[in-house]
């Protein structure tokens, strides 16, 4: 669906956003304080999603998925966000892990895989990143070897989202170490394949829900058929990913700080100091203010950029990068003074917005640091992809 409107939802698009919202509410939210207590996987959220279709949005309708476009996807992503950050990674992460099969499988591979994802038979990890490879993802180490109808995979993958949870893998690893970007190729590893293991989970500083391990890759031998795209075409496949699934951080940025804005709301007209509610304070207006103004902002940017990716338009690198620095630095500031707007009881776990900050974080850093992603727009400006505006 390429003809949808660049600015207002369609009603199918709202509808979505209601449905969600109501899952979100009833079925994740309750569980979000106690995800993150104890940093276990959020299964209550995970069999409510794909009980209704939500915990891959993306698959297109003839691999058995739900179909929704760009936009729609990340409304799904955004309103879980709002709930439970480490929740709304379910979906983001099964469109990072599968996009790639999307835009360079093999029919067979697509129908495979898409449809096993589809059918809630597991969900699909992405790894790209090393110990010694993050921003600088062409330095991998990660090697395969051509072994007749088979390939062998050596090598650790760092920082994997769902690592351990997900039954499918999508891995970059080195094909050719003459060529670098172009001696990259990208393979679907399964969780069952004899050789991968596991890293314990990392301890973090928010989205606690979602294990971050590393994925050990020890002679894994998988058929030849199972490489994505041409041999040497992986790099360009992961970071062609990246320019769309950049835009579901975006909408998760989007929906931890609307969930942020909405509990400092809340707190605000029910909180007495000096014998009224402190939203009756200008110093207190103007933050809520700022605070509203800049998430309005990060989401028309979010869904400007969602209709970007789902027509594949030129300027979608820069609209992708654009979108997630923002969208990630305005959660970032927004939950920061959410904590402020509740004062002391911010700053504790009794309430949500100390969780939703921890978790803010991380928006600024995954699927290319800020940094990275102004080197992105930097480039594209300087091409002149602008120009045409």
């Amino acid at each position: 669906m390429s003809d949808f409107p660049m600015y207002g939802l369609s009603e199918e698009q709202q509808a979505v956003r209601e449905a969600v919202r109501e899952l979100a509410d009833a079925k994740i939210a309750p569980f979000a304080a106690e995800v993150d207590e104890q940093a276990r996987y959020p299964h209550e959220a995970a069999a409510a999603l794909l009980a209704s279709d939500f915990h891959a949005p993306h698959v297109p309708e003839e691999f058995g998925g739900a179909g929704a476009d760009a936009l729609s996807t990340v409304i799904v992503i955004e309103e879980v966000a709002r709930a439970c950050a480490s929740s709304s990674l379910i979906p983001a992460v099964n469109k990072l892990g599968s996009l790639p099969l999307m835009i360079a499988g093999s029919e067979e591979l697509k129908k495979h895989y898409l449809g096993a994802l589809a059918r809630g038979e597991g969900g699909f990890s992405y790894c790209l990143s090393e110990p010694e490879a993050g921003s600088d993802a062409v330095s991998m180490k990660t090697r395969a070897v051509r072994d007749g109808d088979h390939w062998v995979l050596n090598g650790t993958k760092r920082w994997i989202t769902n690592a351990g949870e997900s039954q499918f893998y999508t891995v970059m690893a080195v094909t050719d170490p003459d060529a670098r970007s172009k001696g990259i190729s990208a393979f679907v590893v399964e969780k069952s394949d004899a050789g991968v293991s596991f890293g314990a989970p990392e301890k973090k500083l928010g989205i606690k829900g979602s294990p971050t391990r590393e994925v050990y890759l020890d002679n894994v031998r998988i058929p030849a058929d199972r490489m994505i795209g041409a041999e040497g075409t992986g790099f360009a496949t992961a970071m062609r990913t990246l320019d769309h699934t950049r835009v579901t951080i975006a909408a998760q940025a989007v929906g931890i700080a609307q969930g942020a804005l909405d509990y400092a709301l809340g707190y605000a007209k029910e909180r007495q100091q000096f014998g009224k509610p402190i939203a009756d304070f200008q110093g207190l207006q103007f933050m809520l203010a700022d605070m509203g103004m800049k998430v309005e902002a990060a989401r028309q940017m979010t869904y400007a950029a969602a209709g970007r990716s789902e027509r594949g338009d030129a300027d979608l690198t820069f609209f992708g990068a654009a979108a997630k620095a923002f969208a990630s630095d305005t959660a970032m500031q927004v939950t920061t003074d959410a904590v402020q707007v509740l004062g002391g009881y911010g700053f504790t776990r009794d309430y949500p917005v100390e969780r939703m900050m921890r978790d803010a974080k991380i928006t600024q850093i995954y699927e290319g640091t800020n940094q990275v992603q102004r080197i992105v727009m930097a480039r594209q400006l300087l091409a002149g992809v602008q120009s045409e505006l």
